[in-house]
Protein backbone atom coordinates (compact mmCIF):
# COMPACT_ATOMS: atom_id res chain seq x y z
CA UNK A 1 0.00 0.00 0.00
CA UNK A 2 2.95 2.33 0.64
CA UNK A 3 4.04 1.97 -3.00
CA UNK A 4 0.48 2.60 -4.14
CA UNK A 5 0.24 5.69 -1.95
CA UNK A 6 3.51 7.02 -3.39
CA UNK A 7 2.20 6.36 -6.90
CA UNK A 8 -1.08 8.17 -6.16
CA UNK A 9 0.91 11.08 -4.72
CA UNK A 10 2.99 11.26 -7.90
CA UNK A 11 -0.12 11.15 -10.09
CA UNK A 12 -1.83 13.77 -7.92
CA UNK A 13 1.15 16.11 -8.34
CA UNK A 14 1.07 15.61 -12.10
CA UNK A 15 -2.68 16.35 -12.25
CA UNK A 16 -2.32 19.42 -9.99
CA UNK A 17 -1.11 21.66 -12.83
CA UNK A 18 -1.14 24.91 -10.85
CA UNK A 19 0.46 23.26 -7.77
CA UNK A 20 -2.18 24.64 -5.40
CA UNK A 21 -2.67 21.29 -3.65
CA UNK A 22 -6.08 20.79 -5.27
CA UNK A 23 -7.31 19.30 -8.55
CA UNK A 24 -10.10 21.11 -10.35
CA UNK A 25 -12.45 19.53 -12.86
CA UNK A 26 -10.56 21.40 -15.62
CA UNK A 27 -7.22 19.97 -14.44
CA UNK A 28 -8.78 16.52 -14.27
CA UNK A 29 -10.04 16.81 -17.86
CA UNK A 30 -6.65 17.96 -19.17
CA UNK A 31 -4.78 15.18 -17.43
CA UNK A 32 -7.21 12.46 -18.46
CA UNK A 33 -6.70 13.52 -22.06
CA UNK A 34 -2.90 13.67 -21.70
CA UNK A 35 -2.48 10.52 -19.62
CA UNK A 36 -5.07 8.22 -21.14
CA UNK A 37 -5.99 9.87 -24.42
CA UNK A 38 -9.59 9.96 -23.22
CA UNK A 39 -11.81 12.96 -23.76
CA UNK A 40 -13.90 13.75 -20.74
CA UNK A 41 -16.71 16.29 -20.96
CA UNK A 42 -16.82 19.18 -18.51
CA UNK A 43 -19.97 17.64 -17.04
CA UNK A 44 -18.29 14.26 -16.54
CA UNK A 45 -15.29 15.89 -14.88
CA UNK A 46 -17.52 17.97 -12.60
CA UNK A 47 -19.54 14.87 -11.65
CA UNK A 48 -16.37 12.89 -10.90
CA UNK A 49 -14.93 15.68 -8.76
CA UNK A 50 -18.28 16.14 -7.02
CA UNK A 51 -18.54 12.42 -6.25
CA UNK A 52 -15.26 12.49 -4.31
CA UNK A 53 -15.33 16.04 -2.93
CA UNK A 54 -15.99 15.44 0.76
CA UNK A 55 -15.36 19.01 1.97
CA UNK A 56 -17.62 20.62 -0.62
CA UNK A 57 -15.06 23.03 -2.08
CA UNK A 58 -15.51 21.76 -5.64
CA UNK A 59 -11.89 20.55 -5.75
CA UNK A 60 -10.04 17.37 -4.92
CA UNK A 61 -7.30 17.43 -2.32
CA UNK A 62 -4.75 14.60 -2.24
CA UNK A 63 -6.79 12.46 0.16
CA UNK A 64 -9.99 12.85 -1.88
CA UNK A 65 -8.11 12.12 -5.08
CA UNK A 66 -6.55 8.97 -3.60
CA UNK A 67 -9.93 7.69 -2.41
CA UNK A 68 -11.39 8.34 -5.87
CA UNK A 69 -8.48 6.57 -7.59
CA UNK A 70 -8.87 3.54 -5.31
CA UNK A 71 -12.64 3.42 -5.98
CA UNK A 72 -12.08 3.60 -9.74
CA UNK A 73 -9.40 0.93 -9.55
CA UNK A 74 -11.72 -1.35 -7.54
CA UNK A 75 -14.51 -0.76 -10.05
CA UNK A 76 -12.20 -1.79 -12.89
CA UNK A 77 -11.28 -4.95 -11.00
CA UNK A 78 -14.94 -5.77 -10.32
CA UNK A 79 -15.74 -5.33 -14.00
CA UNK A 80 -12.80 -7.54 -14.95
CA UNK A 81 -14.01 -10.23 -12.54
CA UNK A 82 -17.51 -10.12 -14.02
CA UNK A 83 -16.07 -10.58 -17.50
CA UNK A 84 -13.89 -13.45 -16.35
CA UNK A 85 -16.86 -15.10 -14.65
CA UNK A 86 -18.87 -14.91 -17.88
CA UNK A 87 -15.99 -16.50 -19.80
CA UNK A 88 -15.54 -19.14 -17.09
CA UNK A 89 -19.23 -20.07 -17.28
CA UNK A 90 -18.91 -20.59 -21.03
CA UNK A 91 -16.15 -23.13 -20.47
CA UNK A 92 -17.51 -24.88 -17.41
CA UNK A 93 -20.92 -25.60 -19.02
CA UNK A 94 -21.89 -28.21 -16.45
CA UNK A 95 -22.95 -25.78 -13.74
CA UNK A 96 -20.55 -27.29 -11.23
CA UNK A 97 -18.23 -24.29 -10.96
CA UNK A 98 -15.27 -26.02 -12.57
CA UNK A 99 -13.84 -26.63 -16.01
CA UNK A 100 -13.44 -30.33 -16.72
CA UNK A 101 -11.52 -31.84 -19.63
CA UNK A 102 -14.86 -32.74 -21.24
CA UNK A 103 -16.31 -29.22 -20.89
CA UNK A 104 -13.06 -27.72 -22.21
CA UNK A 105 -13.19 -30.08 -25.19
CA UNK A 106 -16.80 -29.08 -25.96
CA UNK A 107 -16.04 -25.36 -25.80
CA UNK A 108 -12.90 -25.66 -27.91
CA UNK A 109 -14.91 -27.61 -30.50
CA UNK A 110 -17.47 -24.77 -30.58
CA UNK A 111 -14.56 -22.40 -31.20
CA UNK A 112 -13.36 -24.54 -34.11
CA UNK A 113 -10.46 -26.32 -32.39
CA UNK A 114 -10.72 -30.10 -32.23
CA UNK A 115 -8.64 -31.30 -29.27
CA UNK A 116 -8.69 -34.79 -27.86
CA UNK A 117 -9.62 -35.41 -24.24
CA UNK A 118 -5.96 -36.14 -23.41
CA UNK A 119 -4.89 -32.78 -24.85
CA UNK A 120 -7.57 -31.07 -22.78
CA UNK A 121 -6.34 -32.87 -19.65
CA UNK A 122 -2.83 -31.65 -20.42
CA UNK A 123 -4.07 -28.08 -20.89
CA UNK A 124 -5.92 -28.22 -17.57
CA UNK A 125 -2.94 -29.77 -15.80
CA UNK A 126 -0.82 -26.65 -16.45
CA UNK A 127 -3.10 -24.47 -14.31
CA UNK A 128 -4.61 -27.05 -11.95
CA UNK A 129 -2.88 -25.74 -8.83
CA UNK A 130 -4.59 -28.05 -6.36
CA UNK A 131 -4.20 -31.19 -8.51
CA UNK A 132 -7.90 -32.10 -8.59
CA UNK A 133 -7.98 -32.49 -12.39
CA UNK A 134 -10.28 -29.51 -13.01
CA UNK A 135 -9.97 -25.71 -13.20
CA UNK A 136 -11.73 -23.68 -10.49
CA UNK A 137 -12.60 -20.02 -11.01
CA UNK A 138 -9.56 -18.95 -8.97
CA UNK A 139 -7.31 -21.11 -11.15
CA UNK A 140 -9.05 -19.73 -14.25
CA UNK A 141 -8.26 -16.16 -13.14
CA UNK A 142 -4.59 -17.09 -12.72
CA UNK A 143 -4.60 -18.79 -16.11
CA UNK A 144 -6.08 -15.70 -17.79
CA UNK A 145 -3.37 -13.51 -16.23
CA UNK A 146 -0.58 -15.79 -17.50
Amino acid sequence: MVAATAEFRRVFSAFDRDADGKISAAELRLCMKAALGEDMSAEEAEALVSSADTDGDGLLDEEEFTKLAVQLEMGDEEERCRGLMEAFRMYEMEGEGRITPASLKRMLRKLGSHQGIEECQTMICRFDLDGDGVISFEEFKIMMDA
